[in-house]
């Protein structure tokens, strides 16, 4: 049986644990044999986006070192994982370990449809659901059509959502926008992070979604701060979350 590392990103494992923990049960329960290396660190992300390549490279190498011994690789983060396919190259190209990596690191919803092969999603979700697709998720991951491409429609999320029973996916007017999050752009450009993030939000309400769902923990808190702050009868889940209540096959 394939060994699974289980790569927890900071948002998750300082601010969002519950996640992490749905994530492993939702693994567990498909029979994988998944493996939580502890003296895993940050991917480097934040310090790439901010330019400071020299402090990225020495957490790429020590991803690699952690991560790259396992037959499969899989975070509750679409940003996380585009990071280590489509970014790491610049620090690690040419070693043998690291096309190991690029190829086999999966985003929670990727993986379960396309390496664990998931058919059948049963359980209860009576609840009206927005879709909130993260930017790097959609048009790195390509986990659903962005709208600029002239290709079939598919969506990995909703593929594994909408077979819950009681379940309904709202469609929103724009359902590829970014949420304004962008990691530091929400701190450099903190007003117009806002406008987004708000204008998702009117997007999702005016659907009539009770739950906006994601796979991005960053941008679902984007949303909840906003949310919060407005005091709006909205919630984030992740969308490991969700899964967590269902039984796969």
């Amino acid at each position: 049986m394939p060994k699974v590392g289980l790569f927890i990103p900071c948002y998750v494992d300082q601010l969002y644990p519950q996640v992490g923990l749905a994530t492993l049960r939702v693994l567990r329960r498909l029979g994988v044999d998944v493996d939580f290396p502890e003296e895993q660190t940050c991917c480097g992300q934040p310090m790439a986006n901010s330019g400071c390549a020299e402090y990225t490279r020495p957490l790429a190498e020590r991803f690699l070192k952690i991560f790259g011994k396992y037959d499969h690789v899989v975070a509750p983060s679409g940003s996380c994982v585009s990071m280590v396919r489509n970014h790491y190259a610049q620090w690690l190209e040419g070693r043998p370990d690291f096309d190991h990596l690029r190829t086999t690191t999966f985003e929670l919803c990727e993986y379960l449809v396309d390496i664990a092969r998931v058919v059948k999603v049963d359980g209860d979700f009576p609840c009206k659901v927005g879709l909130h697709m993260s930017c790097h998720g959609l048009r790195e991951l390509r986990l659903g059509r962005s709208s600029e491409l002239m290709v079939k429609p598919f969506n990995k999320v909703r593929l594994l959502l909408g077979q819950l029973r009681g379940i309904e996916l709202v469609e929103l007017t724009r359902t590829d926008e970014c949420c304004g999050f962008g990691g530091t752009f929400a701190v450099n450009e903190e007003a117009v992070s806002c406008l987004m993030g708000r204008d998702r939000i009117a997007d999702h309400e005016k659907a009539g979604a009770e739950i906006i769902a994601g796979f991005d923990t960053s941008c679902l808190m984007h949303l909840d701060g906003l949310i919060r702050r407005e005091k709006k009868p909205l919630r984030v889940m992740h969308v490991a979350e969700i899964m967590e209540r269902a039984r796969l096959s």
